[in-house]
C-alpha cells in the first residue's frame, strides 16, 4: 500500500496547500526510534546538552520570519501570536540549558556509612539518570511552544534523552521546518541529528507509543486521544510513564462583593480571556459561577457587551470548526439554558464568540445538564448563576479536576474577611494552579510554575511548564558500598563538577 501524503492546509480556506511528508509506516518508526536510542551517548555530557540547547533557541530566533509566516498559514493564529509564542519556545529552551548547568535536577543526595544508626546506614549515594527514548505528541493550538521543539521536547532533551515527536497534522509543514533548525543545532555540537526524529501520521502515533524502545511519552491534546495513548501506554508488556494534558474546564468563581465591586472590569477581563486565541487555550475559563441579583446582572452586562464586539475568528482546523458549531448548538438547546450572545458560525470559514447562561442548580445534580461541564473547544463559556454558597459549593463539588480555578474577591476578601480563605480550600482539591483576582489564559515558564492537575487535566501529578518539567524524564538510581573508582563522576565525594547536593544531611551549594 502506498503511504499517505501529508499536505498542509489553509484553515481559513480548507484548502490543501502543498505537500510536505508521507505517513510513516510501522518499519519507518520502528526506524526512527532505534537511531534516536543509539543517539543517546552524545547528550550524556551536560555541558554539551546545554550549548546544543542555547543553539537550538538561537536557530530558531533566527528563523523566525520563514517559522512564523509557515505556521500562521498552517494555522491561523496570527503573526503577532505566533513571534510571541516563538519567542516563548526559545526562551523555554534557555531556561532548560541553565537548568542543565545548575545540575540541581540530579537530586545528588549522598550518605556516608552510619553503624550509629537504626538499622545502620551504608554509604548510600543517589542521583537521577534519564530514562531512554521519549515520545512527544505535538498540540495542534501551540504549534511553537507545545510542539516540535515545545516543553516536553526542550525538558526531555534537557534530560538527557533523545526525542521523537509526533507531527500534529494541522501544522506539518511547520513541523518539518522546527525539526530541521533543532537537527543543525544538534550538528553544530556533534549530536547526531537522530536525536531528534519526527513521524506523521495516526497510526505512526499508535506505532510510536508502543515501541519497546520508547522509555516515557508526554502528550497535549483531547480527553478522547489521550486517554487511548495513556492506557496504550499501560497496556504495553513493559508500561511506561505517560504524561498526558487531556482537558480542563477551569472553573471561576465570582464573589457577589466581588461583583458588586468591579463587575464591569470583571466582565471585560473574562470576554479577554475566553476569547484569547478564538478560544483555543487550554486555560480557558469554560465555567463560571457569577451571583444572581444586581451585581451578577451588571457583571454579565459587562461580559455581553464585550464578548459582542469581539470579531469572527478561525478555528485551526475545519473539524474543530464543526465540532464547536455543534457542541455550542447542543448546549444552547437544553431547557434553561440562555444565549445573551449566540456563538456559532461566524461565515465561511469562521466562528463567533458567545456564552451560555443557566441557573446554578441545574448543575448542581446529576442530569442532562451535565454537558455543561464538560469542555467545549472554542471561544464559548458558561456561566452558571447561583443563588447563594451552598449552591456554588454543589456546583465545584461535581467538577473532575482542571489545570486552573479562580477566584474573584472584593478588596474586603483579599484581606481575610468573609469567604475568601474558604473559596481557595475548595478550589484547591480541583486544580494544579489556583487563581486569585486573575484569568487563567497566560502560563509563565518559571521555576514556580505547576501546568497540570488531577485527572483528567492531566494523567500524572507532573508539570509540563516551568524547570520541574524535566523531572518527568528521569528516575533515581542508588549506589550502595560502591568504589569511589567506580562510581559516577556526579555521586564522588570531591564534587568534581561543583553539583548542588545534600551530602551527609547538609545541603551544599
Amino acid at each position: 500500500m502506498a503511504a499517505a501524503p501529508v499536505w498542509s492546509v489553509d484553515p481559513r480556506t480548507g484548502k490543501q496547500r502543498e505537500q510536505v511528508a508521507v505517513e510513516a509506516t510501522a518499519q519507518e518508526v520502528d526506524a526512527t526510534v532505534r537511531a534516536a536510542h543509539d543517539a543517546r551517548g552524545a547528550l550524556a555530557d551536560r555541558t554539551v546538552r546545554a550549548a546544543f540547547l542555547r543553539t537550538a533557541a538561537d536557530k530558531l530566533t533566527a528563523a523566525k520570519d520563514q517559522l512564523v509566516e509557515a505556521a500562521d498559514a498552517e494555522t491561523a493564529l496570527g503573526p503577532v501570536r505566533l513571534t510571541g509564542e516563538l519567542a516563548r519556545t526559545s526562551y523555554q529552551l534557555r531556561a532548560f540549558a541553565d537548568i542543565v548547568d545548575e545540575g540541581a535536577f540530579l537530586d545528588v543526595v549522598i550518605n556516608h556509612p552510619d553503624d550509629t544508626a537504626t538499622p545502620p546506614i551504608p554509604d548510600l549515594r543517589r542521583y537521577k539518570v534519564p530514562l531512554g527514548v521519549v515520545g512527544v505528541y505535538s498540540a495542534s493550538n501551540f504549534p511553537f511552544a507545545f510542539s516540535v521543539a515545545g516543553g516536553d521536547t526542550a525538558s526531555a532533551l534537557g534530560a538527557g534523552c533523545p526525542v521523537v515527536v509526533k507531527a500534529h497534522p494541522d501544522h506539518p509543514g511547520l513541523s518539518e521546518l522546527v525539526a530541521a533548525v533543532l537537527r543543525r543545532a544538534a550538528a553544530e555540537h556533534g549530536i547526531p541529528e537522530s536525536v531528534l526524529g519526527l513521524v506523521h501520521g495516526f497510526e505512526a502515533g499508535l506505532e510510536l507509543i508502543k515501541h519497546p524502545l520508547v522509555a516515557a511519552a508526554g502528550f497535549t491534546g483531547s480527553i478522547r486521544g489521550g486517554r487511548a495513548l495513556f492506557d496504550a501506554a499501560a497496556a504495553r508488556p513493559v508500561p511506561i510513564p505517560f504524561h498526558g494534558e487531556l482537558g480542563s474546564l477551569n472553573p471561576v468563581v465570582i464573589t457577589e462583593a466581588a461583583a458588586a465591586e468591579r463587575a464591569e472590569g470583571i466582565g471585560m477581563g473574562l470576554a479577554g480571556s475566553m476569547t484569547l486565541g478564538v478560544g483555543q487555550f487550554c486555560v480557558k475559563p469554560g465555567l463560571v459561577l457569577v451571583p444572581s441579583g444586581a451585581a451578577g446582572d451588571g457583571l454579565v452586562k459587562s461580559l455581553t457587551d464585550a464578548v459582542s464586539n469581539t470579531d469572527a475568528g478561525v478555528l485551526l482546523d475545519h473539524r474543530m470548526r464543526d465540532n464547536f458549531i455543534a457542541g455550542v448548538a447542543e448546549r444552547a438547546e437544553l431547557a434553561d439554558v440562555e444565549t445573551p450572545v449566540t456563538p456559532g458560525s461566524g461565515g465561511d470559514h469562521t466562528v463567533s464568540a458567545g456564552f451560555l447562561t443557566v441557573p446554578a442548580d441545574k448543575l448542581a445534580a446529576e442530569g442532562e445538564h451535565d454537558l455543561l461541564l464538560e469542555e467545549c473547544f472554542g471561544p464559548v463559556t458558561v456561566v452558571a448563576r447561583y443563588d447563594d454558597d451552598a449552591q456554588a459549593r454543589a456546583v465545584l463539588s461535581r467538577l473532575p479536576g482542571n489545570l486552573t480555578a479562580t477566584v474573584h474577591l472584593s478588596t474586603e476578601e483579599t484581606e481575610g474577611k468573609g469567604r475568601g480563605t474558604e473559596i481557595l480550600a475548595e478550589l484547591t482539591p480541583l486544580a494544579g494552579r489556583v487563581l486569585v483576582n486573575g484569568w487563567p489564559t497566560g502560563v509563565a515558564v518559571a521555576a514556580a510554575q505547576h501546568h497540570g492537575g488531577p485527572y483528567p487535566a492531566t494523567t500524572s501529578t507532573s508539570t509540563s511548564v516551568g524547570g520541574t518539567a524535566i523531572e518527568r524524564w528521569m528516575r533515581p538510581v542508588v549506589y550502595q558500598t560502591t568504589p569511589e573508582a567506580l562510581l559516577p563522576v556526579e555521586l564522588r565525594d570531591d564534587n568534581p563538577l561543583g553539583l548542588p547536593r545534600r551530602f551527609n544531611g547538609q545541603l551544599e551549594r
